[in-house]
């Protein structure tokens, strides 16, 4: 019985004799797209550097684990690791070569080539992902809708789920829809859509959106019984292709649009502000739409930042003048796509009248014809009266300096203060500041008080920090 102990001892601590230094295998070589591929890196030695991988053959790793043995052989204690990683290959690969440092050796594995297969989905599949498009043709900046499905059965069991997005390069994202669940017979239907535009010309390609779900399986133990543990699989969706067709030169909006520019009064006093508030309706690439400031010579003009909601867009533009002005129209033009046509947009002139407007002042210069040829004696006297006054200038600038030194004076007048309570003044001395919040919301008041009968209170302490903050005289 004894050398039959001494046998067994022996015969078990072969494989480890014989597998010493580093070899390399998979749970499965051939996997369906979206199974999950365990590689195992076993190591025996005492000095042993274990390999750090964060990617197998293209794809991240998305777990590690790792146990340790000792093994007694001929009367030494050698460790061994057995490092796993996982990962989820999406086409067929080979694992390359790891280099591995074990008892100052580099020792090397095998490559193992892993063979993907495409998955074959049914119609009575417990899980499927489907990627749709309303349109397969677009313009630059063309929106378009992008449906995304996901479809399980109800009595499919998922202990967890992770979705992962495709990827929309060359698009602007302009909105997404809230998931929407619905049941029909015995599978439910969860669908969300992406509003979409193209930032270029070209083909352009949606990649696959992938669906990781994680349900109960069982292994057996070395003992035979089992094990109960957790596996992931991914569901992928089709790829799509959208082509983009460039738009004619010199435009950049796609659409349909209503333009309209609206004013409350076409009558202010001088250097009061005139409102005008620019609405543009339409479906097209409203973020693409820059300011419509315009340029008004001898107008002080100040625009707020576009406002986009949904399919309207609003700006407002303040204009502030002491002589009477017209607010030019605004024009957009964009293409048609009902008609594939460019068209132009545009409101109409508006004239403002200025109360207590200044009067325009002309410039006339003219030539006195009657100058008399200038005599040597006048210049000789010129020259002189030019000396005696820079010595003047010159002692009298000595003396205010000395006057200085000895007393200080004050060298201006107390400026006259700013009256809080003329709310036209106010608001233009604090439209050029509107960017500050705390600016904005006096503004805002200051102009509720001028042009509605509705009085708000103004908090005077803020209001004379802002004066305070920005010099305000």
């Amino acid at each position: 019985m004894k050398n039959l102990g001494k046998i067994f001892f022996i015969i078990f601590l072969i494989p480890h004799a014989i597998y010493a230094g580093v070899t390399a295998s998979v749970d499965s070589k051939n996997v369906q797209l979206g199974d999950m591929v365990t590689y195992s890196i076993d190591l025996s030695g005492e000095d042993i550097s274990r390999p750090t991988i964060y990617n197998i053959c293209g794809n991240d790793v998305i777990s590690t684990g790792s146990s340790t043995s000792i093994n007694v052989i001929n009367g030494k204690y050698q460790k061994s690791y057995v490092v796993s990683y996982k990962f989820l290959p999406k086409k067929s690969c080979t694992i390359e070569a790891i280099k591995v440092e074990i008892d100052g050796k580099t020792e090397i594995t095998k490559p193992i080539e892993i063979v993907v297969s495409k998955t074959i989905s049914s119609k009575d599949s417990d899980f499927s992902l489907t990627l749709s498009s309303d349109k397969k043709e677009v313009y630059v900046g063309e929106p378009f809708e992008l449906k995304l499905q996901f479809r399980q059965k109800n009595n499919a069991e998922a202990v967890d789920s992770k979705f992962i997005a495709p990827t929309l390069k060359g698009f602007w994202v302009k909105g997404e829809s809230k998931p929407l669940r619905k049941t029909n017979g015995e599978y439910t239907n969860t669908t969300i859509i992406y509003t979409m535009a193209p930032q270029r010309e070209g083909k352009l390609d949606i990649t696959s959106a992938q669906m990781r779900i994680a349900s109960r399986s069982s292994s057996r133990d070395s003992w035979g019984g089992f094990i109960p543990n957790i596996k992931w699989k991914s569901y992928f969706s089709n790829e799509l292709s959208i082509i983009s067709k460039a738009l004619p030169e010199g435009i950049k909006l796609v659409g349909d649009f209503s333009l309209e520019a609206k004013v409350q009064t076409t009558e202010v006093n001088a250097n009061e502000a005139l409102n005008v508030d620019i609405e543009l309706v339409g479906d097209g690439n409203l973020e693409d739409i820059k300011s419509f400031k315009p340029y008004i010579d001898g107008v002080s003009v100040f625009d707020e930042k576009i406002v986009i909601n949904d399919k309207k867009l609003n700006q407002k533009i303040a204009f502030v003048a002491d002589t009477d002005f017209t607010v030019p129209a605004f024009s957009l033009k964009y293409f048609d796509l009902k008609t594939e046509s460019v068209k132009a947009i545009s409101t109409k002139e508006i004239k403002i009248k200025v109360n207590n407007a200044k009067p325009k002042q002309e410039l006339n210069i003219k030539r006195d014809e009657t100058q008399k040829p200038i005599e040597v004696k006048e210049v000789i006297k010129k020259e002189f009266d030019v000396l005696v006054l820079s010595i003047v200038f010159v002692l009298g600038l000595a003396c205010g300096i000395i006057i200085m030194l000895l007393k200080p004076i004050r060298l201006f007048s107390k400026e006259k203060k700013l009256n809080l309570k003329d709310h036209k003044t106010l608001l233009v001395k604090l439209l050029p500041f509107k960017e500050d919040e705390e600016v904005k919301k006096i503004v805002d008041i200051l102009e509720n008080n001028i042009y509605s009968d509705e009085k708000k209170v103004i908090d005077k302490k803020v209001l004379k920090e802002l004066i305070k903050k920005y010099e305000i005289t």
